[in-house]
């Protein structure tokens, strides 16, 4: 079966806005959405081959050097499914975007053996 990267998004912006929240509110965000996010994992375990993590800041490496960088990634796993209209399927609920202030997970096939 084909593998997919899922990458969840996250702008900048909707980052610092929850940051920006006090305590209690990020705690109470957490507090519902943490255990929705492996109630997902446990639904959708048959399908997740590597449950990847969460990412911070960006370091890029060009030609002219290393510089900070900043991009809308903030995490990733691996899943596998028939079509990649399936492996999409498996994110219209979760609570990344349902819950938390992502805004997307994008889904890519694999075109070389994906690190398991």
């Amino acid at each position: 079966m084909p593998n997919y990267l899922a990458v969840y998004t996250m702008q900048p912006e909707d980052l610092a806005r929850f940051r920006s929240l006090t305590k209690a509110e990020q705690d109470a965000i957490d507090a519902e959405g943490v255990p929705l996010w492996g109630a997902w994992e446990l639904r959708n375990a048959t399908s997740i081959l590597n449950r990847g993590g969460m990412v911070g800041k960006t370091m890029r490496v060009t030609r002219d050097g290393i510089s900070a960088a900043t991009n809308a990634i903030c995490g990733y796993l691996i899943v596998e499914a028939e079509t990649a209209k399936a492996a999409a399927e498996l994110f219209i609920d979760h609570p990344h975007i349902t819950v938390f202030p992502g805004d997307g997970v994008d889904i890519m096939p694999f075109v070389t053996e994906p690190p398991l």
